[in-house]
């Protein structure tokens, strides 16, 4: 997520919402086993089915990932396709309620209640394109998990991460010259600070950083190239960026599993950071190097 790094000082952001990082990152998709195997491959790992929809939960490490096939009951909300798509994140915060009012008294759309009856209602507002912000505040000895979720027997709830892996942010894609209103988005509403450019994390050479208000994780802007500027694109979440305080090991690790990386003259796996190739014509996931107890989840 950019390319190289600096350790310059950034003063810390405020914390309005109480974010505590990402509690789960959500794909839509029509053809959810094939999505499954490859976060199998990644060294996810499904341990709980969905009560009363077609949702599955996959674990690694401190890392939740939810596999949507539920044919989306919101107007203006993700469809499942083929092509799976990153539908939807949800962040850990002090008071789930009042983080979503406090959202929502300052512009953001919220979206009507969809919870059956027995089922918890989570609140969220809309992100960018047809994605969804959950607001999550039950994460710690009681989870969303344990009501929503049926645990599947013989598979251990908790396993571990490869090489340390953890949720180190999401890259979004946005229209030309839309940065700024994003900024202001993402730092009005959930306090969201952005990096300066010189501060950088990963090898992609392009976008803006912002860091979360709890510092856990990072959302990264990027804009269409100059050339593809004019043509259109609709803004959406285009990647998940893992950290690992060993990039190389995490990718060597990963390659015994079946993960190709990509290696071209621009991007090719470093110390600092790493690219999957794409799976499934959408899927991709950004390894980053991150110094254990500095940037990335808690664990």
């Amino acid at each position: 997520m950019t390319n190289g790094m600096d350790r310059e000082a950034v003063p810390e952001p405020q914390n309005p919402l109480g974010f505590d990082g990402i509690e789960f990152i959500e794909f839509a998709t029509s053809k959810p086993q094939a999505l499954g195997g490859v976060l199998e491959m990644m060294g996810f790992r499904p341990i709980a089915h969905h009560r009363s929809r077609e949702v599955e939960l996959y674990r690694q490490g401190t890392m939740n990932i939810i596999v949507n096939s539920q044919p989306a009951d919101v107007p203006r909300t993700v469809q499942p396709v083929e092509r799976p798509i990153i539908s939807a994140f949800a962040v850990r915060v002090r008071d789930a309620e009042a983080a979503f009012r406090r959202a929502r008294d300052l512009g953001a759309w919220d979206i009507p209640v969809r919870a059956l009856a027995m089922e918890l209602n989570i609140p969220a507002i809309h992100g960018v394109g047809e994605s969804l912000i959950y607001f999550v505040d039950r994460y710690r000895d009681f989870s969303i998990y344990d009501i929503d979720f049926r645990a599947i027997p013989t598979v251990d709830p908790h396993p571990p991460a490869i090489a340390g892996l953890n949720f180190f942010g999401l890259v979004q894609y946005v229209g030309a010259e839309r940065t700024a209103d994003w900024v202001e988005f993402y730092s009005q509403i959930f306090g969201f600070t952005p990096l300066p450019d010189r501060v950088r994390f990963g090898i992609m050479p392009k976008g803006l950083l912002l860091r979360s208000a709890c510092g856990n994780f990072f959302l990264q802007l990027i804009e269409p190239d100059e050339v593809a500027s004019f043509a259109p694109a609709e803004e959406h979440l285009q990647r998940i960026g893992l950290g690992t305080p060993d990039v190389m090991a995490a990718v060597a690790a990963l390659e015994k599993r079946g993960v190709e990386f990509l290696a071209t003259d621009k991007v090719h796996a470093t110390e600092r950071g790493a690219l999957t190739k794409p799976f499934l014509g959408s899927v991709m996931f950004e390894l980053v190097h991150v110094e254990p107890g500095t940037h990335g989840a808690k664990q």
